[in-house]
């Protein structure tokens, strides 16, 4: 994605590496076999008896859901494939199978039951959400063509002189700006590259290298909490929270901001502090220079003038009535009919996380529209659950699921679960803060999962720079994911409190 970007090499070198990884001749042996398990799982599940779930009126269809729900579980979680291509093979299995567009023979309402809409199944990839993707994606790509997002760097990394603490400090602030608003990938793997010409001046037995090279990921990954389209799982978690068929709590890109910035900000200093103790630089001050220009010209204008609108509308949603989605389309709208953005621009979005989105997306509206969500809140006793023991487990398992899959398909699997468990627990949930508790919190444990090379693509890129060790990586990602998503709660419990949100 953005191959125009300062620091594709990067990206593509890590590509390249995770291509390696995943087709190495004992990785397809082990896949071969966990396809075999993942199948007979499914086929177990979609021709067991109806009465064997233990839930009074399952229909056939809602019981192919369950199957295929278990699929996606199983693929995601043992990456077998792709996220993306189990969110498009998702799709395909409801529409054949559950829909009024599937098998004729095997999807007859009067024998199968309530079968889905394949208009609604397929509008999942037209859902707000992914116009709100799409939007960030433009804006982005817009900025690095201009050289925008150069210039901005430079622009707001000169406040912090010369001393090694304070450029550490100034690289982990604009990098967590600019996640909120761009790909935490693609500000990755510019702000390391902006900071080749640092790591040549630090010696290679002092720390300061290990600390430079960690701070991007870890405030990539931080920064991205900041904003709605700051990363995949805060978007998913919106759309649940705002869908007007489920909680309907109509929140806000402004609103979202005004708990989570200083969220990050706080979690940015403290991750900063504990960066310069356990790893001291020997070299107290740094040269900075930051090569690239941006363009001059209308073009660039517009850009800059699209971009102060949109966010301004974006965080006065609910003064204009203007919703954050429709928002997202108007620098699309400006930046097409200028020419600034063109037919071979589009190919740089990241269409891999659109689908994986909308397979997540369509699945959730399959356990809704087919009425298994209404039968599961039948069947279990949610209402009786510790609302304090449902904020525990959903955080811990998105954190360790997170640190070993997309974070994107932990959110995707988890909010539809967890849109079901918070409707049957109704007022319940008022004691830890409601529904917005459990859902933010799981994209704030999502974005806080960065123990591994492999958690995040900024922990990937700066593990490919060979300056950090795993143990190194391991060490500040348990340490700083922790502290993040504790006090994530904190902060989201008191936004409620305070009726932030």
């Amino acid at each position: 994605m953005f191959k125009k970007f300062v620091g594709f090499n990067l990206v593509e070198e890590m590509h390249k590496l995770r291509h390696n990884k995943i087709f190495n001749p004992l990785k397809l042996k082990k896949k071969t076999f966990g396809i075999l398990f993942v199948l007979a799982v499914f086929l177990t599940l979609w021709f067991l008896p109806t009465e064997s779930f233990g839930m009074d009126g399952l229909t056939l269809v809602q019981q192919r859901i369950i199957a295929i729900f278990a699929y996606a579980t199983l693929m995601w979680v043992l990456e077998l494939v792709p996220a993306w291509a189990t969110s498009v093979s998702i799709m395909v299995f409801l529409l054949l199978f559950t829909s009024n567009s599937g098998v004729k023979w095997l999807c007859n309402p009067d024998v199968a039951g309530q079968l889905l809409s394949y208009k609604q199944v397929m509008a999942s990839f037209a859902d707000p959400v992914v116009m709100l993707f799409i939007g960030g994606f433009v804006l982005a790509i817009a900025t690095t063509k201009t050289g925008l997002d150069v210039h901005l760097a430079r622009v707001l990394l000169s406040p912090f002189g010369k001393k090694s603490e304070n450029i550490l400090l100034g690289f982990m602030l604009v990098t967590a700006l600019f996640s909120m608003f761009i790909s935490n990938t693609a500000t990755t793997a510019m702000m390391l590259t902006f900071l080749t010409p640092v790591f040549k001046q630090l010696p290679e037995a002092g720390k300061g290298r290990i600390a430079m090279a960690l701070s991007i990921p870890i405030a990539a990954n931080l920064g991205g909490m900041g904003t709605p389209i700051g990363t995949p799982p805060n978007t998913i978690a919106l759309k649940y929270l705002n869908d007007p068929e489920g909680l309907n709590l109509a929140i806000g890109f402004g609103q979202w901001m005004l708990f989570m910035v200083p969220l990050v900000i706080i979690m940015i200093i403290l991750a900063w502090m504990i960066l310069k103790k356990v790893f001291p630089f020997t070299q107290k001050t740094i040269e900075l220079k930051i090569d690239g220009e941006m363009k001059k010209g209308a073009q660039t204008t517009i850009v800059i003038v699209t971009m102060i609108i949109t966010i301004l509308l974006w965080m006065t949603d609910t003064l204009t009535g203007v919703n954050t989605y429709t928002v997202a389309l108007i620098p699309f709208a400006v930046f097409a009919m200028t020419g600034i953005i063109t037919k071979y621009d589009l190919e740089e979005i990241n269409w891999s996380v659109i689908w994986m989105v909308a397979g997540g997306f369509a699945l959730g509206y399959a356990m809704n529209g087919s009425g298994l969500a209404a039968l599961v809140i039948r069947a279990i006793p949610f209402g009786q659950f510790s609302p304090v023991l449902i904020v525990l487990l959903s955080g811990l398992i998105c954190y360790v699921l997170s640190n070993l899959i997309s974070h994107s398909a932990t959110a995707a699997l988890l909010m539809p679960i967890l849109v079901v468990v918070c409707t049957a627990m109704g007022d319940k949930l008022a004691a830890i803060g409601g529904p917005t508790t459990v859902l933010i919190g799981v994209a704030i444990a999502s974005s806080s999962a960065m123990i591994l090379p492999i958690s995040t693509p900024p922990n990937a890129l700066a593990y490919a720079t060979n300056l950090v060790q795993q143990k190194d990586m391991a060490r500040m990602g348990i340490i700083v994911g922790v502290l993040s998503i504790v006090l994530g709660y904190v902060v989201l419990i008191a936004a409620r409190a305070l009726h932030i949100v």
